[in-house]
């Protein structure tokens, strides 16, 4: 084998090397228990998807949580239901990708990632969709500090 060839299979296997590395970086854990299917971080603003044991599927997202008047609770919660085409009559305002979360109305739903929440989870469009796609009724949502 010539040294060109050579040289070039040894940058194929160092780029290959940095691309399972950069796989493993992406199954960061997140903050929330292993058993949680979403995971919301509200100091950080950011949300994830993950298997259910703890392996990130998904994010970490930007996302925007409620105002300090309406706050998006803390705590451990499961999904309830999910419409696609969600309107609140509340607060008179549209929820696309809407996944119900807890029993008092706060849902996952695409929404401004710089205007702050009624108690809801702002996510960007592509984001929402995801998590529509993803999450289920039962499964465990996280939401901590």
């Amino acid at each position: 084998m010539n040294r060109r060839m050579i040289a070039l299979l040894g940058g194929v296997a160092a780029m290959a090397g940095t691309v399972a590395f950069a796989g493993t970086a992406e199954a960061a854990s997140t903050p929330c228990s292993a058993e949680a299917k979403a995971c919301v971080q509200r100091s950080s603003n950011t949300a994830w998807l993950t298997d259910g044991a703890g392996h990130v599927t998904y994010g970490g997202v930007p996302i925007t949580v409620g105002l300090a008047k309406y706050p998006t609770p803390l705590g451990t919660f499961h999904v309830q239901y999910k419409d696609i085409d969600h309107y609140s009559r509340q607060f008179n305002g549209p929820m696309p990708y809407s996944v119900f979360f807890t029993t008092t109305g706060v849902a996952f739903h695409q929404g401004s990632l710089k205007v702050k929440s009624h108690g809801c989870v702002h996510l960007s469009h592509a984001a929402a969709v995801t998590f529509y796609d993803s999450l289920h009724p039962g499964d465990v949502v996280q939401v901590v500090p």
